[in-house]
């Protein structure tokens, strides 16, 4: 994490002393590692925070944005592969839960030490076909407001600001191109425990999609809903990191007394 190319795709978040297992963080559609940059203070000490930073954004967006999910795995796995020598588990919110499970899947097929966990956030499963129209295609206006219709996922303070737009919004079709152009590769799994996080009020995906990841985790995953919409991680982190930090010890526990 200190040279190299890895320094600019993982970003370590927060100082640990003595880190005994990590938590690598996917960014969801037109992020980078903000929404990440406090859940160290949440989470046990013993947990080292590593979230990914993708081109085209923060301190990277003067950088190409990637348009294909497949592309963004091959460019984060090799640099998440070489931080495996400790125990760690995977969270991806919306993109990000794609990016999480091709990951997961492709470390396994790589031979590496397999994550402990997988956490999976607002988005349906990997083999369920996309009910909404795309998106990535249409005009400005039109993108705009499609994305706020099924997302909320533009804050009003950028919206009004131009530049501000005009930085971001290469990078989220960008995202979204990789997200509405995504083909699942029939029988692919992930063999590790997975829990399933999503908003109460989410329209996309809603609450009654999530326990279709049984079909790609060869078990029924436990599904847990937090009050709010898409984004519902923003006011609830709290209760969430602490569901996550419990799933996860409950799996090392399971995994000591085998």
């Amino acid at each position: 994490m200190t040279a190299g190319s890895a320094v600019h795709v993982l970003l370590q978040l927060g100082r640990r002393s003595a880190p005994r297992r990590r938590l690598f963080c996917m960014p969801y559609a037109g992020s980078g590692v903000a929404p990440y940059r406090l859940w160290f203070k949440a989470l046990p000490e013993d947990v080292e925070v590593l979230a990914v930073q993708l081109p085209g954004r923060e301190s990277r967006i003067f950088e190409s944005p990637l348009t294909s999910i497949a592309d963004m795995v091959a460019a984060i796995a090799p640099v998440v592969d070489a931080a495996t020598d400790l125990p760690y588990a995977i969270f991806g919110h919306s993109m990000g839960a794609l990016l999480a499970f091709e990951l997961a899947a492709a470390l396994e097929v790589r031979g590496s030490r397999p994550p402990s966990h997988l956490f999976v956030s607002a988005h349906r499963a990997p083999n369920q076909e996309n009910p909404d129209s795309p998106m990535h295609g249409l005009p400005e206006p039109a993108f705009l407001e499609t994305m706020q219709r099924r997302y909320a996922a533009i804050p009003d303070e950028i919206r009004a600001e131009p530049e501000l737009l005009a930085l971001l919004l290469p990078t989220l079709r960008a995202d979204l191109t990789a997200v509405e152009t995504y083909e699942y590769t029939p029988g692919r799994v992930v063999r590790c425990p997975v829990s399933v996080y999503g908003g109460a009020d989410d329209k996309h995906p809603r609450p009654d999609q999530l326990p279709g990841w049984m079909h790609v985790t060869g078990q029924l995953p436990r599904v847990q809903l937090y009050p709010g919409g898409h984004f519902y991680l923003h006011t609830q982190s709290s209760v969430l990191l602490a569901d996550l930090s419990a799933q996860w010890d409950a799996t090392e526990a399971a995994a000591m007394s085998a």
